[in-house]
């Protein structure tokens, strides 16, 4: 969530913020603003709403210099409006931030007592106003900003910029990413990398507790103990058109359309020879349990892999929502592995409990979609997804690319326990090979699932019901829906219908039944057929064995491809996604960048 850019250039540095910021939109924002220095002078712009208003405002007010910062805002403390928008600016300072500053009241109090009110409801105020403060009692800018930032508590990342300072940003990142870019006699700053990729393809990450003091001719940084260190300069390859719409409407439909692409880059990478080609620090032979942790649908993923350990592996599998596995203190017994699930890798909650982890756990692995992330850092291995840049909020692509690689780690497992032989793994691997063209099949009712949804616009609440594994996919269908669309969605376990949730059903609430013709079918029906005695418009998803024995009665059904019962959560994840896309553009909400939402939860 929130966006953070910075640029100390030889061109105008507002054109090239905006842009920066336009790449970071899919974080998530409800307000945005830059600040420049130009001829020594420090000022800056702000608006509510998208980015396109600051741009207007900066047709009518343009904002010169070649240095600058800016921001996008996904409002915690205080609302949307032009006052709590960022830069925040006091006097001779402006500044920046990610994340949450938790002593920013006791702070404010002592500025208050010293002279110094906050304009605005916000946490950053507090930052540049302590900053003015030590400037104003004789520090340099740099001397102020360390001071500043030594006096803060929480997890944040930090851009500063300073009145008559042309060539001079500082840098801070505590829980909350930061890179640094490096140019041509040029630098720039960027909460993501994919905010500076066309600015320069060489890119620093800030560590725990970095501060960087920046100029044109390069960075200095130090570590939390104030020590010079020297941070590796990496290059990245972003994919241009993994960032473009490439004449779709929206990107969540891009996305969805290229998952039969991905999967199959993702098996490829990992297996070969009908065997797994899995990175060699990979054993489960001495794993006694493995905890798999996230947020969100990465969540949901790691329930489906639940089934998957625990079946193909008699592995013990726990799962837990990242944001409240650390505060209960769970004991973690000799012989686990701890896997963390999350496609930025910045999840803070996810990033939080993996440290909770370390030096308690045999091994932590996590599973990512950017493999520079901080939890791939903090990790003992990296498997990464390889989905390439998910731009749309409600995540896709990389929600699937996680099921394939849980998928061929709970075979891994197996395999090494001896529950797999080499033939049987063989035959599992072909058949998740077979899921990519399965996948391209499922997405030709587009059209199909388009028409049912704007019967489904109308509702206001829709029950998504599943078993066994499809019972996760039912959680991820409702999530998904209500994520864009705004419609009160619930997923339930099928066998859970009659312990509550059949009190709603009458003729008004849609039920998505999630049912692949596996050995729970016959049970899910039987739920299914209490909902239509009351009356309910099911809709049954279900290959065309399924739909030959059950459709009678239904209020519509979608027919998958036939697909091996191991697998069908990462095919059913399709219908799912079309039908909350296509409920969505039949209601006219924001498809990408849903109300409220942010990308990246980098805050707990």
């Amino acid at each position: 969530m929130c966006g953070i850019v910075g640029v100390l250039g030889h061109h105008e540095a507002a054109p090239l913020l905006v842009e920066a910021l336009k790449r970071l939109e899919y974080r998530g924002y409800d307000s945005a603003g830059i600040a420049t220095v130009n001829a020594g002078r420090l000022d800056r712009r702000r608006a509510v709403g998208k980015l396109v208003n600051l741009s207007d405002l900066l047709v009518h007010e343009p904002l010169a210099g070649k240095a600058g910062i800016g921001h996008t805002r996904w409002a915690t403390h205080g609302a949307p409006t032009v006052t709590n928008a960022h830069p925040h600016r006091a006097g001779p300072v402006a500044v920046v931030h990610n994340g949450i500053i938790e002593n920013f009241r006791e702070l404010r109090t002592e500025l208050a007592a010293a002279g110094l009110v906050q304009e605005s409801e916000t946490d950053t105020e507090t930052v540049a106003l302590l900053a003015r403060r030590y400037i104003d009692g004789g520090m340099r800018p740099v001397e102020a900003a360390r001071a500043t930032i030594a006096r803060l508590e929480g997890a944040f990342a930090l851009l500063f910029l300073f009145d008559g300072e042309e060539d001079l940003m500082v840098a801070a990142r505590k829980g909350s990413p930061l890179a640094i870019g490096h140019g041509d006699g040029e630098m720039f700053v960027g909460s993501d990398a994919i905010a500076l990729a066309p600015l320069t393809d060489r890119i620093t990450y800030l560590e725990e507790g970095d501060i960087a003091v920046i100029s044109r001719a390069g960075v200095t940084i130090s570590d939390c103990e104030g020590r010079q260190v020297g941070r590796e300069v990496t290059r990245i390859a972003i994919d241009q058109a993994r960032v473009e719409k490439a004449g779709y409407k929206h990107f969540m439909a891009k996305e969805i359309a290229e998952q039969p692409i991905v999967l199959a880059d993702a098996i490829n990478h990992y297996t070969g020879d009908g065997g797994l080609t899995l990175p060699a620090g990979l054993d489960f032979t001495g794993v006694s349990r493995v905890t798999l942790v996230a947020c969100g649908t990465a969540f949901y993923a790691c329930q489906v892999a639940k089934y998957w350990f625990e079946r193909l592996a008699g592995l013990p599998c726990e799962v837990d929502i990242a944001s409240e596995f650390r505060y209960r203190e769970p004991p973690l017994p000799e012989g686990s592995m701890a896997v963390f699930v999350s496609q930025s890798g910045e999840t803070a909650d996810t990033l939080a409990a993996l440290r909770y982890c370390a030096g308690k756990v045999d091994r932590i692995v996590s599973v990512v979609n950017v493999p520079t992330s901080s939890i791939a850092r903090e990790s003992d291995l990296v498997l990464p997804i390889m989905a390439g840049v998910e731009v749309g909020v409600a995540s896709t692509k990389a929600f699937t690319a996680q099921l394939v690689v849980l998928s061929l780690m709970a075979l891994k497992a197996g395999a090494d326990r001896g529950r797999i032989d080499a033939a049987a793994l063989a035959r599992h691997i072909a058949d998740l090979s077979a899921v990519p063209g399965l996948m391209s099949q499922a997405l030709t009712r587009s059209e199909e699932i388009a028409r049912l949804s704007e019967s489904l616009a109308e509702a206001q609440d829709i029950l998504f019901l599943g078993r066994g594994a499809m019972y996760p996919l039912a959680l991820e269908g409702a999530l998904k829906l209500k994520e864009i669309s705004y419609i009160h969605a619930e997923g339930y376990a099928s066998g859970e219908l009659k312990h509550g949730p059949i009190a709603l059903i009458d003729r008004q609430v849609p039920v998505i039944v999630m049912a692949p013709h596996d050995q729970l079918f016959d049970k899910t029906v039987s739920n299914m057929q209490e909902v239509m005695a009351r009356h309910g418009m099911v809709l049954l998803i279900s290959d065309a064995t399924g739909l030959a024995t059950a459709r009678d009665g239904t209020w519509a059904t979608l027919s998958m491809p036939e697909v091996s019962e191991v697998f069908a959560p990462i095919l059913y994840a399709v219908p799912a996604q079309l039908l909350a896309y296509h409920t969505a553009v039949a209601k006219g909400t924001d498809v990408d960048q849903p109300r409220n939402l942010a990308k990246s939860v980098t805050v707990e």
